[in-house]
């Protein structure tokens, strides 16, 4: 005969300050796991948003990242004549020559300086190859003047982050004339201005960073790429976008390895928690469960409903721990960039999956921490359960 869960619910509010601690402990555990997870998921959906499936990146072969390649305008002239290169509506091929370096931005609320990335680019053409791309404030850097666009993560973040203030980089001010935005993606980190403009300012006319480059169709996407790699005249690597902005998600694995650590820790002491609170639980009901073998319970149905009973518990706590984390969700952080020595700002993401995965994170403490207390009442003999106080 199955004892009802109802049973199990009224314990566990009888002993409501023994259930709200042990469950707020497992709160804390999924809690931080939670928090990791979803730095994590951010980072990897701001890199993600960045790449467009058909988009190659070319740099100097043998280079990890734009900022470290040199790429020739007379590299970008040859690439621009390869089969299998999209073109927009005016019959222009759509490769954009660009220049990547980092400059640094002083931050009053940080006490210190950060790493932002500057990237030269032409218009139009690099906006053809960022979909979603947008201004939201102001407007576009005209070409040949000190003129540029900061995305929208930095807006504030910096004080002569905003429409209308001037950055000191090369070899003089710049005037900022607009915010821009692509959805949650790295573009938001960074501020653009004339690839011309800059080149000159940091004496890198003919030597610049990288072109962008959009394939005909994503079968061609795989050709174009070989075609790069194999032309020695350009001596040249190419990966897709996507590709390379994977290869960046390197910099959460150091919080993913030590937050993961420090939650796996946590587990096992709310393991022993929840064992505890069980055990004490099988303790003090001693003449309940003799009460219950008498009624005709099994020692089966016994060792379900404590197991049951931990389980509720858990998922009480399951439950707190995902309410502690949302309110991190959406909210913008940044992390320095081991590949571009950069900052890369990034919004935490705590998703459904990420919470259904916190969920069955908590059940598995509970059932690791019940199973033995639910044993150990399943077990006691009728008569000395009935002497027991």
């Amino acid at each position: 005969m199955a004892i009802p869960i109802s049973y199990n619910l009224r314990n566990l509010k009888v002993r409501k300050t023994t259930t709200i601690m042990t469950a707020l402990g497992i709160a804390l555990t999924v809690s931080v796991l939670l928090a990791v997870m979803a730095l994590v998921e951010g980072l990897r959906s701001a890199f993600q948003t960045t790449a467009h499936p058909l988009n190659v990146l070319v740099m100097r072969k043998g280079s990890n990242s734009e900022l470290s390649s040199n790429f020739t305008r007379q590299q970008y002239q040859d690439i621009k004549f390869k089969s299998g290169i999209a073109r927009n509506p005016a019959g222009e091929p759509l490769v954009s020559l660009e220049m990547v370096t980092v400059i640094v931005l002083e931050s009053p609320a940080k006490g210190t300086g950060s790493n932002i990335t500057l990237r030269g680019v032409v218009n139009p053409v690099a906006l053809e190859l960022r979909d979603g791309l947008k201004v939201e404030q102001g407007r576009w850097f005209t070409a040949g003047r000190r003129e540029a666009v900061i995305g929208k993560s930095l807006l504030g973040a910096y004080p002569e982050t905003h429409v209308g203030g001037k950055l000191k980089f090369g070899r003089g001010e710049w005037d900022v004339v607009g915010v821009i935005s692509q959805g949650n993606s790295a573009v938001n980190s960074e501020i653009w201005v004339d690839l011309n403009q800059v080149s000159a300012d940091f004496e890198r006319s003919s030597v610049l960073s990288s072109a962008l480059v959009r394939a005909v169709d994503e079968p061609g996407v795989t050709a174009l790429i070989n075609s790069l790699k194999d032309d020695q005249k350009l001596n040249v690597d190419a990966r897709t976008e996507k590709t390379y902005y994977e290869e960046q998600m390197v910099t959460a694995a150091p919080v993913q390895f030590l937050g993961t650590f420090i939650a796996i820790i946590m587990a096992v002491g709310s393991c022993f928690a929840a064992m505890n609170t069980m055990y004490a639980a099988v303790a003090r009901r001693a003449r309940e469960v003799g009460t219950l073998r008498v009624l005709g319970f099994s020692r089966g149905g016994i060792l379900l409903s404590f197991f049951i009973e931990s389980l509720l518990l858990s998922i009480l706590g399951g439950l707190l721990g995902i309410a502690l984390v949302l309110p991190l969700n959406n909210v913008t952080a940044a992390m320095g960039n081991f590949i571009t020595f950069s900052e890369t700002s990034f919004n935490f993401r705590v998703t459904p999956a990420i919470m259904a995965i916190g969920l069955g994170f908590a059940i598995v403490l509970g059932a690791a921490g019940g199973i033995f207390p639910a044993r150990s009442a399943a077990r006691k003999e009728i008569l000395t359960a009935l002497r027991e106080m």
